[in-house]
């Protein structure tokens, strides 16, 4: 029985170990992780994932900071982002990436645009598992998961792919 005891314990110090390994592969979130810049070992999911779900219209508004000026948020204030390795109205960012870039997604084609919107730049494509996913200016919206609430803008120039959208649908590459 103690051997069986002892083998547990070894089997555990190395998995434990490995893990360490994986996470000190991966890097931080400030650009030197994963391609996204999210880290792909926890499987990050934070509020804006559960928000990104398909159940009810989208909205967009205008958030304005001393650090970025004005940019695109969804109706509860949560910042929107776009990838600049995406094409107009097509998206690239699935699996290990929508985990850390979750895309803003809706179930009606009318999405509310509040003030500061152009209404004329509002789009939606349909993402490759059947969901429907906002579009501002041809771009497809996402999330960035280590935002943890409203007007946070942790992924601003990550990777230096990822921006804030400017009201007008360009990518606001302010630094902050």
């Amino acid at each position: 029985m103690t051997r069986w005891i002892r083998h547990q314990r070894a089997c555990a110090v190395a998995a434990a170990a490995f893990a360490l390994l994986a996470a000190a592969a991966c890097g931080d979130s400030d650009g030197g992780g994963t391609p996204y810049g999210g880290d792909s070992t926890t499987g990050a999911s934070a509020s804006p994932s559960e928000t990104a779900t398909a159940e009810t219209a989208a909205a967009l508004a205008v958030a304005n900071d001393d650090d970025h000026g004005e940019f695109l948020v969804d109706g509860d204030g949560l910042t929107l982002y776009l990838f600049t390795s995406d094409s107009p109205d097509t998206t690239t960012c699935y699996d290990a990436c929508e985990r850390t870039w979750p895309p803003l997604l809706t179930d009606t084609a009318d999405v509310t645009a509040g003030t500061g919107i152009d209404a004329s730049l509002i789009g939606t494509i349909e993402r490759k598992d059947g969901t429907t996913q906002v579009t501002y200016n041809h771009w497809p919206l996402y999330y960035y998961a280590d935002d943890e609430g409203p007007g946070e803008t942790d992924g601003q120039g990550v990777q230096d792919v990822w921006f804030l959208v400017s009201p007008a649908g360009d990518a606001n590459k302010t630094d902050s």
